[in-house]
């Protein structure tokens, strides 16, 4: 690309080192969460939710546990007016939830926000001004100390206007990011200086990532020299709200809050202007998935999907962490057979903590099926996926030795129709190339004898539709039917393979069993299913060896 010589970095780097977040490898405490959603998330949808979906949309958030909600900019349409005056006026505003409303400082609007909160017991006023380089120069054509008058008079009329109403106040120098760390520690000083925050009404200063300009270690720094340098530093709360224009808006917040930022704005699944807010939910999920508690509840994810996309029109990607539809699938045959191995082991250590390959959090734990969401079967798959499959869902425990097998059989199907099997689709070709493999023997009837050391066997067959009785012994059961069969068809075989199971309890339940019968060089495998598992057994037994005459299919 030619053109990438017009432009540069557009950002600053604090004056000092302010590295001390380096030496933090973990969030160890969820921060204040702020929902944006019904401000921020709702001005960038392309229809704006109507009243009655916003309030939809308030009770969604309450129930997922948010406690400060960003509920609107009263002043910017008639919509967003009412809707706050909904709230407060019919009570739906729980105790303790605080809404915040977003105004920018100039006083006709400032006066209508305030106006809009008549009656309110929680608040927080969230008032803003660009102070950043590329603002000041092409937008407002102000200087520094200009900038600064802007956003002092409007914390003065603020601060008058809401005197003795408990409200807290909120301070955002917009595209921070872009403004030189100096400054912004001047402005938000000046605004400070203004609010006289106390240690116990801190005064939220909120340094968003308006646009994404920098890598994220960068934002990181220049929070830590806020954190450091603002004059009430105990008496101001430090908070952060990032974009996603560069994609790292998750990575972002991180490091703001190892840097000391105590508080994050964003949306679920991010919903934002341009490329989005960061996504709350993959913040949460991420400390979730460290043994943090996040103070959220996403343990049933497909409901709040369905709630958001219905109330939003916008629709959750597949791959978007946690929440997508694929984000906890495998295709690939590697980590199919990790993942199984991995439950198998997590069954027998229930105790250890979740170490799941391929799986950072249970996907139970967001409400999420194993069945169908986790390992899915394509020609990439394995055959310790599809032998998951099988099991998970339709209780066939397939032996190692036969689900390479199985294996190529299913990915045949897969690769030659281009597509993705459904578990029915896999069991479909289980079912088709060995189980009850019946022609063209099938069995009727046996009974076994036991004299003196060996078992007698008596087994009645129809051969292609002629009733035939066939004889023979061994040391037991199974042993006679093998020899009554190589000595009725004159072949020869070993038994390479004999495994059987319940597939259910109960009295009425199934029994299925797997026979591998070897003849020169070729294993020919089999399964039977009946209620009786020695009938299942013999049924095995005999649709290996229909296979064994290149004539077997499966009975209709």
């Amino acid at each position: 690309m030619k053109n990438y010589g017009k432009y540069k970095p557009d950002y600053y780097l604090p004056p000092e080192t302010c590295l001390d977040w380096t030496k933090r490898d973990r969030i160890t405490s969820a921060p204040v969460w702020c929902s944006v959603d019904l401000r921020d998330g709702n001005q960038a949808l392309v229809t704006p939710m109507e009243l009655d979906e916003k309030l939809e949309f308030f009770k969604l958030l309450v129930a997922l546990g948010f406690r400060e909600i960003e509920i609107g900019f009263p002043a910017a349409s008639e919509t967003e007016y009412a809707f706050t005056r909904r709230l407060i006026d019919d009570g739906l505003i729980p105790n303790d939830v605080t809404v915040q409303v977003l105004t920018q400082c100039r006083e006709r609007i400032i006066e209508k926000t305030l106006k809009s909160l008549d009656g309110v017991k929680n608040a927080i006023v969230h008032f803003y001004n660009s102070t950043s380089v590329p603002q000041r120069k092409q937008v407002f054509g102000k200087s520094k100390s200009e900038i600064i008058d802007i956003a002092v008079n409007a914390a003065k009329l603020i601060k008058s206007a809401t005197a003795g109403l408990g409200y807290s106040y909120e301070y955002s120098p917009e595209s921070f990011t872009g403004t030189e760390p100096e400054f912004a520690l001047e402005v938000c000083d000046a605004v400070a200086d203004v609010i006289a925050p106390t240690p116990q009404n801190k005064l939220i200063v909120n340094l968003p990532v308006t646009v994404e300009t920098s890598l994220p270690h960068v934002y990181a720094c220049q929070v830590e020299y806020m954190k450091k340098r603002l004059k009430r530093s105990d008496c101001v709360m430090i908070s952060t709200h990032p974009h996603n224009d560069r994609g790292t808006g998750v990575a972002d917040a991180e490091l703001a809050v190892l840097a000391g930022a105590e508080r994050v704005e964003g949306t679920l699944f991010g919903n934002g202007e341009r490329t989005g807010n960061v996504d709350i939910i993959t913040l949460a999920l991420n400390l979730y998935s460290h043994g943090v508690d996040p103070k959220l509840d996403f343990s049933d994810l497909n409901s709040v999907i369905a709630r958001y996309e219905k109330l939003t029109g916008m629709k959750v990607e597949p791959r978007r962490p946690y929440a997508g539809s694929l984000v906890f699938t495998a295709f690939s045959g590697s980590h199919q057979d990790a993942i199984a191995k991995g439950e198998s082991y997590r069954a027998a250590h229930p105790d250890e903590p979740w170490t799941v390959p391929y799986l950072p959090v249970d996907p139970a734990d967001l409400g999420r099926s194993y069945d169908g969401d986790v390992i899915r079967i394509n020609s990439q798959s394995g055959k310790g996926g599809i032998a998951y499959v099988l099991e998970r869902e339709f209780g066939f425990v397939v032996p190692k030795s036969m689900r390479e097998d199985i294996g190529y059989k299913v990915k045949h199907v897969s690769d030659s129709e281009h597509r993705e099997l459904k578990p029915s689709e896999v069991a479909d070709i289980f079912k088709s190339e060995y189980i009850n493999i019946e022609s063209p023997l099938r069995l009727q009837s046996f009974t076994f004898d036991k004299s003196g050391g060996d078992v007698l066997l008596s087994m009645r067959l129809d051969n292609g539709g002629r009733d035939e009785v066939i004889i023979g012994n061994g040391n037991g059961q199974f042993d006679a039917a093998v020899s009554a069969l190589k000595r009725a068809k004159n072949i020869d075989f070993t038994t390479s393979l004999y495994s059987e199971h319940a597939i259910a309890q109960g009295s009425d339940a199934l029994a299925a069993a797997y026979v591998g019968l070897m003849r020169d060089g070729v294993t020919y495998y089999a399964v039977g299913v009946d209620a009786d598992i020695m009938t299942a057994s013999v049924k095995a037994l005999i649709g290996a060896v229909n296979k064994i005459t290149g004539r077997g299919e499966t009975a209709k």
